[in-house]
């Protein structure tokens, strides 16, 4: 005898339930699991299906087609929420397994400025030979992780942290900033014009190694510690050159959204950040000559100077300084240079005190220059405004040679990289008395801010020298180009 419908339908339900387990992997067509899951599926089907048409009247084809379709979409959605929570799990393990490091890493404070120094000093530079060291989130160095960083303090470097994450599990709490966010370590002072221009140029060199990459912010670190400003002219001059503000990051007020501000021990992760902590370190003369034609060329088009006109004309110009370092007889030091200027043709003298001027107005003097006389001061970062093949002339008073160490050569160096010529210095002799024996370090602190005196007749050779080789330049190559017109938007 028959069995009734209900009874067929019964035993194709227990089939179901004792069928094969069903895999956690994903459905995906191309999975050799569904492939032999289908098949033995359709198996057990067709086996029930003629069984059951044995034993019942004749059932329509769709009822058949309906019974498969459950139950390969049931499979698929446990399958699927299998997955989904195995990936959730997964991301959590990675989140919680973020470590962050200090910044300033106090194995190395003896040593702070070798090898890849005590800054985020787990972490190596990309560097490619004569290029920019650099670190960049994410690349494949970072194996796709973001760079965050967690703690605002501003005395302690070592207090202040750093991590790398993968963009699906960032730190809990974390807030990710959009755009490029550039992140600079400066032994020094950004404060001083020439340690701030140091620890800032090497992002011109990415800026032109990434095809003109614009960042939305900075983040300046000091030993580890939070800066939030910079000496106005070395900000004002990477505004000229990146055609945006400096937007310094405080992380002060930093909100999730409307209502939410973000607690200090929170992390702030960046969706890309170039790392700088090298200053020039590994480029190559042409690369950083490259690199302040690039900012030469770009402030003179943020400031409307216009090229020089053509003919055989030298500007010399005096940098002035008041107290520190100033002459001790600053109308006899100009007399000097004066003379020598008026026998040569086409030699205009021009004395200004840079303090006195505004960004632009220093950009149209050193426009104009072609010889820069100063005593060593932050001043002299200018020369980097002039022509290349423009000379420097370097004044110190007494003592310096002696006591001042590597840090009096700062600005021979300057003029090397830039393509301009330094000229030598003169060293005054004569200076303020030292209570202490002469070549005592301590006595360092009477000469480093004394002023200069003057020797006629040194002043007058070295200053006809100069001359002569500049007019002899001129009629070489009077024309002016940019080496790097067209480059990410100079002309």
């Amino acid at each position: 005898m028959n069995k009734p419908a209900s009874d067929a339908e019964n035993t194709t339900f227990n089939a179901n339930r004792n069928s094969p387990r069903k895999s956690s992997q994903p459905c995906s067509p191309s999975s050799p699991k569904l492939s032999i899951y289908l098949l033995a599926v359709f198996v057990i089907l067709f086996v029930l299906f003629q069984i059951q048409s044995l034993q019942t009247p004749p059932t329509s084809p769709w009822a058949f087609m309906h019974q498969w379709e459950k139950i390969v979409t049931n499979s698929c959605l446990s399958s699927f929420h299998d997955s989904s929570q195995e990936l959730k799990a997964m991301a959590s393990k990675l989140r919680e397994s973020v470590t962050f490091l200090p910044l300033k890493d106090l194995r190395f404070s003896h040593a702070a400025l070798k090898g890849h120094t005590w800054f985020m000093s787990s972490l190596y530079d990309i560097h490619e030979e004569g290029e920019v060291q650099y670190q960049q989130f994410p690349t494949d160095h970072s194996s796709g992780r973001v760079l965050c960083l967690k703690g605002r303090d501003r005395h302690d470097g070592s207090w202040n942290s750093y991590a790398l994450a993968w963009p699906g599990a960032l730190p809990d709490n974390a807030t990710l900033m959009k755009g490029l966010t550039f992140v600079s370590y400066n032994h020094y002072d950004y404060h001083n014009i020439w340690h701030g221009l140091s620890a800032m140029m090497p992002f011109v060199a990415w800026h032109i190694k990434s095809q003109c990459a614009v960042p939305k912010r900075w983040i300046l670190y000091h030993w580890g510690e939070i800066r939030t400003s910079m000496a106005p002219w070395v900000g004002t001059l990477l505004e000229a050159t990146f055609g945006a503000p400096v937007d310094i990051e405080t992380f002060d007020g930093i909100h999730r959204n409307e209502s939410d501000v973000v607690d200090h021990d929170d992390a702030t992760c960046f969706e890309e950040a170039v790392v700088m902590r090298h200053n020039e370190g590994g480029m190559s003369r042409e690369k950083r000559m490259e690199v302040y034609d690039l900012m030469r060329c770009r402030s003179r088009m943020y400031c409307n100077v216009s090229s020089r006109e053509k003919g055989l004309r030298i500007g010399m110009t005096m940098l002035m300084r008041n107290g520190p370092r100033s002459f001790k007889n600053a109308s006899a030091v100009i007399s000097i240079f004066e003379k020598e200027c008026q026998k040569v043709e086409g030699c205009r003298l021009m004395v200004a005190y840079p303090h006195n001027l505004t960004f632009c107005q220093q950009v149209e003097l050193m426009s104009l220059t072609d010889i820069v006389i100063s005593a060593h001061g932050a001043q002299l970062s200018n020369m980097i405004l002039m022509d290349r093949n423009s000379s420097v002339m370097e004044l110190f008073p007494k003592g310096w040679l002696e006591l001042a160490g590597v840090g009096q050569y700062v600005h021979h160096w300057l003029a090397s990289w830039s393509g301009m010529r330094h000229e030598g210095a003169w060293r005054d002799p004569i200076g303020d008395h030292c209570p202490f024996p002469e070549d005592d370090r301590r006595c360092m602190s009477v000469f480093k801010n004394g002023r200069i005196g003057h020797n006629e007749r040194y002043f007058s050779e070295w200053a006809r020298n100069v001359l002569n080789d500049q007019v002899k330049l001129k009629t070489a190559q009077y024309v002016s180009i940019s080496p790097v017109s067209g480059l990410c938007g100079c002309k």
